[in-house]
């Protein structure tokens, strides 16, 4: 996970329950919207893959020890792009949820924190991408600029929340490891759009059906 024990003390981690639990809220108002455009059925396997790739992100991707935090390799606008903000959002809740308990168990006192930290930037991205996205355009057909917008919004907020947290447990005296932290983590955006851009090239040439219900209808259709 990306906030460390002990960053944050108890005195003022109950911050990140407010946080989390409205963060969440807005995160069921696109689960439901995904009900509604689909089933539940798509939404409930879309939603676990999306859990399979954050627990992959955090476990078994190669993650690196930087300032205040870690590095990961979270793929946010890729499951955005692929799943859907609904099932994306509750796939991010589920593979912490899930790490957490089975496998850094003292990371759970930091679950509201971590949860903001992914969820927040999750919704600002999909936010951006009404603005970034025309209607008749499908996600398959998505250039690199586009892409690249959409991870600088996601990776650009995990970024700002681990800062908020770092620097609201410690003060400014984490502003050092902060920067460090920070610009060690926006070399994933010069990744993350070649794997979306990979992975929406591979999506189009299954373009016909063969991923119905497994993908967001978003990722073919154009409205």
């Amino acid at each position: 996970m990306h906030i460390e024990p002990g960053l944050v003390d108890g005195s003022k981690i109950f911050l990140s329950y407010a946080t989390a639990t409205t963060a969440s809220v807005a995160g069921a108002h696109y689960l439901w919207q995904a009900v509604k455009e689909t089933n539940i059925v798509s939404v409930a396997l879309r939603s676990v893959m999306a859990a399979m790739g954050t627990f992959i992100f955090f476990e078994v991707l190669p993650h690196f020890a930087v300032g205040v935090s870690e590095v990961h390799l979270i793929l946010g606008s890729t499951l955005f792009l692929l799943l859907g903000a609904g099932p994306a959002a509750l796939g991010l809740a589920l593979g912490l949820l899930v790490q957490g308990l089975f496998f850094a168990p003292t990371d759970l006192p930091q679950y509201g924190m971590n949860l903001t930290t992914l969820l927040v930037p999750m919704l600002a991205m999909t936010a951006v991408a009404r603005r970034v996205i025309a209607p008749g355009t499908a996600y398959v057909d998505l250039s690199y600029a586009q892409v690249a917008k959409l991870s600088l919004v996601f990776q650009g907020g995990v970024v700002g929340w681990v800062a908020f947290w770092a620097i609201y447990g410690q003060g400014l005296a984490a502003t050092s490891s902060v920067a460090t932290f920070g610009a060690a983590y926006m070399t994933v955006v010069l990744l993350e759009p070649l794997v979306d851009l990979a992975l929406l090239a591979g999506a189009k040439a299954l373009r016909g059906g063969a991923l119905a219900g497994l993908a967001t209808p978003r990722l073919y259709a154009t409205a």
